[in-house]
């Protein structure tokens, strides 16, 4: 999508550090980190959050998690802790209209929303 930064990010067309991607996600680190690690985990497809995720696309939510999994586990958060976040609209927070997940760790993350 025109103007988007994910999918700029996922064309190559930005740089990015990335931690995982597949033919469906790419992880990457977050240049605004609110945690010691702070990954952000984007599909590939140009979804643009969780209201438009439907039976066409819902697999898309269980590879997030296994990614997020897989993830925590590479980091060393998985036993600790982690916390695995979306914004759903602009109220909710969320300021790039393309679905991602936050993973956070590394801290004790308290009941800080993010």
């Amino acid at each position: 999508m025109d103007g988007c930064v994910f999918c700029k990010i996922i064309n190559k067309e930005l740089p990015a550090t990335v931690y995982y991607e597949d033919d469906k996600l790419i992880a990457i680190k977050d240049i605004n980190p609110a945690a010691p690690v702070h990954i952000l985990i984007i599909p590939k497809e140009h979804i643009i959050n969780v209201k438009d995720i439907d039976e066409s696309n819902e697999q898309i939510l269980v590879d997030i998690h296994r990614v997020a999994n897989k993830l925590a586990k590479q980091l060393e958060i998985d036993e600790k802790g982690y916390r695995l976040i979306t914004n759903c609209g602009k109220q909710a927070g969320q300021t790039v209209f393309h679905l991602h997940y936050h993973l956070l760790g590394g801290t004790d993350m308290g009941d800080k929303l993010l």
